[in-house]
């Protein structure tokens, strides 16, 4: 899997709001981090689907990664933003 950029910005506080009640610590932890990725080899594959698999990599599940995923950029930028606890953006930015 290419190296993703780890670059993550965190989105207002309202956002976290769309993500709901928590109902245990490891989820009401997470915010909205925007990551940027480089475009996926050949452009064959969708970008969203990238998107989710390299998510999937981190959150364990391709289900968790579609839970998680709030947006995903394939036009200027390639990139989602995900809902993410801070471990999960440390593990991100490693790869």
């Amino acid at each position: 899997m290419k190296k993703l950029f780890a670059l993550f910005l965190l989105i207002s506080s309202m956002l976290m709001a769309e993500a709901g009640n928590a109902e245990d610590s490891s989820t009401s932890s997470r915010s909205v981090h925007i990551v940027y990725t480089e475009r996926p080899v050949g452009g064959e594959e969708d970008p969203e689907a990238f998107h989710i698999r390299t998510l999937s990599s981190v959150l364990g599940s391709e289900e968790a990664a579609k839970e998680a995923l709030v947006y995903s950029y394939k036009t200027a930028a390639s990139g989602f933003s995900a809902k993410l606890t801070p471990q999960q953006v440390e593990e991100i930015s490693r790869w």
